[in-house]
C-alpha cells in the first residue's frame, strides 16, 4: 500500500470519527436537556394572515410539533355531486382535485417558512412534524394519491430533515424523537395517517403493515416517563357519529378495527404516560377515553393556526355556531369550568400547549388550547400518577370504575334519538319552514284569487 493511499484512509477515519463524535454529542445534549414546554398546531394556510405566531413564540416552547395541513397545497375543482370523481358541468368524470406541481408546492412551503413569526419560532425551538391531506396533496386522500413520493420530499425539506435521514428512504413520514434524561424522558411518536391509508368507510388500514411493525417496536421499547403520539386526525373523538348525515369528519373512529388495534397495542406494551395530540378539524378541544386502557387516554386537538370553523361564517352567526357545538352530543369531550364556551369547543384560531412540572410531587401535566393571544380557552391538569398502568390486584376495580365513567360510552353507542338529535332538529326545522312556505304561497294564491273574483264581480 502506498504512502498516499495510507494517508487517505487515515484521513477518512479521522473525518468519520469526528462525524460520529458530533452526532453523538448532539444526541447526548438532547437527552440531557429537560423538556417542559411543548407547543403544537395544524391547519396553516400560507396565504392567510398568521398573527398567532407571536403568541406561540411568547410561550417559549422547546419543541414545536406540526400535526398536518402545514400548508395548503391542493387545488380544488368544482364541488363533487355524485360518485368519487363526478363533478358539475363539463368536468364530468375527472379528478376532484389537481395536485400542485413540485415547484408550486415548493413555493408554498417557502412562503410558509418565510413567515416572520414562524421564522422566529424556528430560532428558539426544535420544529418537528407530520402531514395531513392538504400538504399531502389531495383532500381526504389516502394511499391512492400518486403524488405522495414527491410531496414527501418537499415536506421533509420544509422540516429541515437531514438528507441522510431514514425518513427520506421509507414509504411515509412517520418518525419518533427522544428528549430528556432518564426519569424525565419524553418520547414523541409522529404517525403518518395518509401514505398507507385505505378509503374511508372500508374499515381497512390507516397505518399499513410496515408502519404498524415500526409502531409496535417503538411502543414496546424502553419505557419513558411520557409518550406523546401525534396523529393528524383525531383518535378519541368521533363527531361523525353524531353529526352525520349533515357532515362527516375523518378520524380513527371511522376505522374502528384500526383504533381498537392501536388501543390494544398501547395496553399490551404496558407503557405509562401515553396521550395523543391531533389536528385537522378546524377547532380545538380536549377529549378523553377511560375504557381503552386501565388509565385514561387523552387527546388534545388543536386546529388551526389560520383555519377555523368560525372564520368561515359571518360574525353575527358565530353565536349560532357555538350553540350548535353545544347541542352536538359528545361523550368524550372534557368539560369543566376551564372552558371559554359551554360546549368546550373553541372554533377560532388556536394552538395547543403541554407544560410539564417535573419538580412537583407528583409530576403535573397542563394540557391547554390557547387563542391567538395565548389565553387558555380549554384545559385540564393531569397528574402523571393518573397515567400509570394498574397492577393486577387493582385492575378489576379500575375496569369497574371506568365502566361507570362518563368518558366510557362511545358516541356510536348513544341512543339513536340522542346521537342524531342535531340532524333531527335540522330536518324538523326544514320541514317547518317548508310548511310555512307552502301556507304562505297558498294564502297568497287564495288572496289573489279572491281579489280577481272581486274585480270581475265589480
Amino acid at each position: 500500500m502506498g504512502i498516499d493511499q495510507r494517508r487517505w484512509r487515515w484521513w477518512n477515519a479521522v473525518v468519520f470519527i469526528g462525524m460520529v463524535g458530533v452526532t453523538g454529542s448532539n444526541s447526548h445534549e438532547k437527552q440531557k436537556q429537560v423538556v417542559s414546554r411543548i407547543a403544537f398546531g395544524s391547519c396553516s394556510n400560507q396565504s392567510a394572515p398568521q398573527p398567532i405566531w407571536d403568541a406561540v413564540v411568547d410561550f417559549h416552547p422547546q419543541v414545536f410539533i406540526w400535526l398536518g395541513d402545514n400548508i395548503y397545497g391542493d387545488f380544488k375543482r368544482p364541488f363533487k355531486i355524485f360518485g368519487q370523481e363526478r363533478t358539475v358541468g363539463p368536468w364530468k368524470n375527472v379528478p376532484r382535485f389537481v395536485p400542485s406541481s413540485e415547484q408550486e408546492m415548493k413555493t408554498r412551503y417557502e412562503k410558509a417558512k418565510s413567515n416572520p413569526g414562524y421564522a422566529r419560532l424556528q430560532q428558539n425551538a426544535e420544529v418537528i412534524g407530520t402531514w395531513d391531506d392538504h400538504d399531502y396533496g389531495l383532500n381526504d386522500a389516502g394511499k391512492e394519491f400518486h403524488g405522495k413520493i414527491t410531496n414527501q420530499k418537499l415536506l421533509l425539506d420544509f422540516l429541515d430533515e437531514p438528507q441522510d435521514s431514514p425518513r427520506r428512504k421509507q414509504a411515509g413520514v412517520y418518525a419518533s424523537y427522544m428528549y430528556g434524561p432518564v426519569g424525565r424522558d419524553i418520547k414523541i411518536v409522529l404517525l403518518d395517517t395518509r401514505y398507507h391509508r385505505d378509503p374511508v368507510g372500508s374499515d381497512g388500514t390507516i397505518l399499513g403493515n410496515s408502519q404498524w411493525l415500526w409502531l409496535e417496536k417503538e411502543l414496546k421499547g424502553p419505557p419513558t416517563a411520557l409518550t406523546i403520539i401525534g396523529s393528524s386526525i383525531q383518535v378519541i373523538s368521533n363527531l361523525s357519529a353524531t353529526i352525520r348525515p349533515l357532515f362527516a369528519m375523518e378520524s380513527w373512529a371511522r376505522f374502528p378495527k384500526e383504533r381498537d388495534r392501536l388501543f390494544k397495542l398501547i395496553a399490551d406494551s404496558k407503557r405509562a404516560g401515553v396521550f395523543f395530540i391531533s389536528g385537522d378539524v378546524h377547532f380545538g378541544e380536549i377529549t378523553r377515553y377511560d375504557c381503552a386502557l386501565d388509565y385514561p387516554l387523552y387527546d388534545l386537538t388543536s386546529s388551526g393556526v389560520t383555519q377555523s370553523v368560525e372564520e368561515v361564517v359571518p360574525h353575527f352567526l358565530r353565536s349560532f355556531v357555538r350553540f350548535v357545538a353545544w347541542l352536538t352530543p359528545s361523550t368524550m369531550r372534557v368539560k369543566d369550568q376551564n372552558c371559554r364556551y359551554k360546549s368546550c369547543i373553541y372554533g377560532q384560531t388556536n394552538f395547543g400547549t403541554i407544560e410539564i412540572d417535573w419538580d412537583s410531587h407528583p409530576v403535573t401535566l397542563k394540557f391547554k388550547v390557547r387563542d391567538k393571544d395565548s389565553i387558555m380557552v380549554t384545559g385540564v391538569d393531569v397528574s402523571l400518577t393518573e397515567l400509570q398502568p394498574s397492577n393486577s390486584e387493582v385492575l378489576d376495580r379500575a375496569k369497574t370504575e371506568h365502566n361507570n365513567s362518563k368518558h366510557c360510552t362511545l358516541e356510536v353507542s348513544l341512543p339513536w334519538i340522542v346521537r342524531h338529535r342535531l340532524a333531527i332538529l335540522f330536518f324538523s326545522a326544514l320541514f317547518v319552514l317548508l310548511v310555512v312556505f307552502v301556507v304562505l304561497v297558498y294564502t297568497c294564491f287564495r288572496f289573489c284569487r279572491l281579489e280577481s273574483c272581486k274585480r270581475k264581480h265589480d
